[in-house]
């Protein structure tokens, strides 16, 4: 009995303190995943010895002028096979047992369709049933309205398609690149305007006669229920390096890695689950692909096969967008069909100040007045968790014991220069005033009895009833005079679930907090027109329509902010344009050294946040941080109109203000490795101390002289050992760049922006150049 005791902690122990990884052993039986905080792995479902799998053969017939053909399916299934007494797996052509056997065919030739959107960008979609599926892209939430205002229309292909067949193969080529269908074998060939192959599929006879590593292009039909599953297979070079994948804690290059897209809570940024995957990404070979999908996906870039991509989808159908280009025209032709992220008010530019989580009306003025008095600029007052009758219990109401006059305090707040932001969530527990009313009005995710799979009222997006009464709740808020509010949690709509849209949980999980920002983030815009904003953590694919995003609940240590700068830099590289984090880390009080470190990092991002476990504010630290605090603030208020006009750029062509050095120096093989340092902006080069210390190794991109902005020393290209100024962190200047500065100011609305000074930053360069965009402008001023 002892033993088993002690067998029993130790499991527990176990799964209780050992990494996320660790978690993906715990399954029933069935191989159902056991918790729901785990990111769905897909992969598992491609090598299960039940399962029938089609293979990609050939293109039975296709119309090139129109894009549309039939792709046949070879029936396989999966049998192990001794060699030298080890057991594999192979491959084996199959002879169907379904019955009535005349209704079905056992080599199955379905719809494939093809078509060029832009010069650029092309769409692929393959079906996996004879079953035609319902066309519900204007319905679709991923796709922004412009987009779907383009279907059906005739694309502008700017100098033409141009398409040749013959026996072998159809081409479609326009001057930026081109994809072949090859009819037997079957492959899908991307090429680049040169006719070098960028990617390919993959085909059964691409494997090898002595033993099959992988399989090629496929999907399954499931023995346990007869549900398909699609896994794309495309090629993966030598020296391929891929990006993208939403906001991923892990290397910035995926090659290596089995990312898992699917929403999840990971309790901070120092795992490989993600708040907020997105299923898009790109190749430093110069292509890009958007998987057209809200199921889970599994994407396996090289971790089984290290020269495959192979993409396990949950979707019973095949939808890509494939994009040609460098890293920005990826991004802007990427952003064109999911949004771009509108351009955010000045305000929310500046410093927000917060902690959890401030109790009281008089607890949030006495902060405003001591930023104030501690000359700390400033912009917004954030209420966390604490501004309810009951910490933790969203009833869309301040604390009337206290907050005894709630449209007072932000009028007086107003006064003072400072917008309010307030947190909710959109669980209800069986204690919330509001749980009985969401249930008795069919307002919440449902299970398949009617009732609720959890025990908490989960509101249900996907229902305009919902959507209706809780923006009534908000927009009650925003009446009273809150400027935004912070779209927390999101991560958790049961993939058990039935939704209003008919969906199950399969497809409505990573939906979630799409829909959840939307909603949001449109009543704040109802209510504010020109100043929409939300403070989200989860996120899909569109979520940037509705900005903006925060990098989650960091650890208080260099790990944690190291996490934080990743996760930044590669949500930049999957179409968010803003993007903030909490500064010095949020889960326990920050140590002095890494706050003070993490200072020029948050204020060198888009959006500057001070959050966590308190003390967040300076001057409960010491007068020496407080002295710290404020030159890093003061270091952002003066470079506003460099902010500002970056931040306008960013919006108009999807790109991130945080932003990898490969997105702006793509030629430099260099940049290309970097992933702890970023551009802030076009022009500003920014290396955190993610260390204690005093300076750091740091790369400079290979296009010229790179100005200290502190110290005014200029540096060659290269890795140099460069010492950080009073403000502790490197931060360097592009030689050449105008940086407009304005005159010190505690708030954005007191800016004096006929007061701008257009700062020269030149070394060895010819010109200067910059952007300038001010409060009122229609368009960017191009500086020269």
């Amino acid at each position: 009995m002892k033993a088993r005791l002690t067998s029993f902690i130790f499991l527990i122990s176990y799964f209780i303190f050992s990494p996320a990884g660790a978690l993906a052993q715990l399954q029933t039986n069935a191989g159902v995943q056991y918790l729901q905080c785990m990111p769905k792995d897909m992969s598992g479902d491609f090598n299960d010895l039940s399962n029938t799998y089609f293979l990609a053969d050939s293109l039975d017939s296709f119309n090139s002028q129109r894009g549309v053909g039939t792709l046949q399916w070879k029936r396989y299934r999966l049998s192990p096979r001794q060699a030298f007494n080890l057991n594999g797996y192979w491959p084996v052509r199959m002879q169907m047992l379904d019955f009535p056997d005349a209704a079905y065919d056992n080599d199955p030739s379905l719809r494939v369709m093809i078509e060029f959107l832009t010069p650029r960008t092309a769409r692929i979609r393959m079906e996996t049933s004879p079953a035609v599926p319902r066309n519900e892209d204007l319905q679709d939430v991923m796709f922004c309205e412009a987009f779907k205002n383009k279907l059906g229309t005739v694309p502008n292909l700017d100098g033409g398609l141009k398409t040749t067949a013959d026996d072998e193969k159809i081409v479609y080529q326009t001057k930026y690149g081109s994809i072949e269908i090859q009819r037997y074998p079957f492959r899908l060939v991307l090429k680049d305007a040169q006719g070098k192959v960028l990617t390919q599929t993959r085909h059964i006879i691409d494997n090898d006669s002595t033993q099959v590593k992988l399989l090629p292009f496929n999907f399954i039909k499931r023995g346990s229920d007869n549900s398909r599953s699609v896994n794309p297979v495309f090629l993966l070079s030598p020296g391929e390096r891929i990006y993208g994948c939403g906001e991923s804690f892990t290397s910035l290059n995926k090659v290596g890695q089995k990312v898992m897209l699917s929403v999840t809570d990971p309790q901070g940024p120092e795992t490989d689950g993600m708040y907020k995957p997105v299923p898009f990404y790109f190749s430093n070979r110069g292509y890009g692909i958007f998987m057209h999908t809200s199921a889970p996906v599994t994407a396996d870039f090289g971790a089984s096969y290290i020269g495959a991509q192979r993409l396990f989808m949950a979707d019973e159908q095949i939808d890509l967008f494939v994009f040609f280009g460098s890293p920005k025209e990826i991004l802007n032709e990427y952003t064109d069909i999911t949004g771009k992220s509108p351009m955010l008010p000045l305000w929310s530019f500046g410093t927000w100040m917060s902690r959890i989580t401030y109790f009281s009306q008089e607890e949030g003025l006495d902060i405003a007045r001591q930023l104030r008095a501690h000359k700390i600029p400033s912009d917004v007052i954030h209420f966390d968790t604490g501004w309810f009758g009951t910490d933790w219990q969203c009833d869309y109401e301040f604390a009337k014991d206290r907050f005894p006059d709630p449209v007072g305090m932000l009028k007086q707040l107003a006064n003072d220069g400072f917008h309010t932001c307030l947190w909710q969530l959109p669980y209800f527990t069986p204690k919330n005033r509001f749980f009985s009313e969401i249930v008795r009005n069919n307002l919440h995710i449902r299970n398949a009895a009617g009732g609720m799979p959890v025990e908490d009222a989960i509101l249900d997006f996907s229902n305009p009833e919902t959507v209706s009464w809780y923006q009534s709740k908000i927009e009650g808020l925003m009446k009273q005079g809150v400027s935004t509010i912070k779209c927390d949690f999101g991560e958790a709509a049961p993939y058990n679930g039935f939704y209003h849209s008919g969906k199950g949980g399969l497809y409505e999980h990573n939906l979630y907090p799409l829909r959840y920002n939307k909603a949001l983030w449109e009543v704040v815009e109802k209510n504010h027109p020109g100043e929409g904003i939300i403070w989200a953590r989860s996120a899909w694919a569109g979520s940037q329509r509705y900005a903006l995003h925060w990098g989650g609940d960091a650890a208080t240590n260099n790990i944690g902010m190291l996490g934080d700068l990743r996760g930044g830099l590669s949500f930049g590289l999957s179409g968010f344009s803003f993007w903030s984090h909490d500064m010095g880390g949020f889960v326990t009080a920050s140590p002095e050294d890494i706050y003070r470190r993490w200072l020029p990092f948050g204020f060198l991002s888009s959006h500057t946040r001070a959050h966590g476990a308190p003390p967040t504010e300076p001057w409960l630290i010491s007068e020496s941080f407080t002295k710290a605090f404020r030159q890093s603030a003061e270091m952002k208020y003066r470079l506003m109109p460099y902010v500002y006009a970056q931040a306008k750029d960013c919006s108009e062509r999807g790109l991130p203000m945080v932003r990898a050095l490969l997105v702006e120096f793509p030629e430099d093989p260099g940049a290309w490795l970097v992933e702890d340092e970023y551009m802030f902006g076009s022009q500003m080069l920014v290396a955190p101390l993610l260390e204690s210390g005093t300076g750091r190794m740091v790369y400079l991109p290979s296009q010229g002289k790179w100005i200290d902005y502190q110290t005014g020393k200029v540096y060659s290209p290269g890795w140099q050992h460069i010492e950080a100024g009073p403000i502790p962190c490197v931060i360097l200047v592009r030689d050449g760049s105008i940086i407009p500065h304005a005159p010190l100011a505690q708030r954005t609305d007191q800016i004096q922006w006929d007061k701008v000074e257009l700062k020269k930053y030149k070394a060895e360069a010819k010109r200067c150049t910059g952007l300038l965009y001010k409060p009122g402008d229609t368009k960017l001023q191009k500086l020269d």
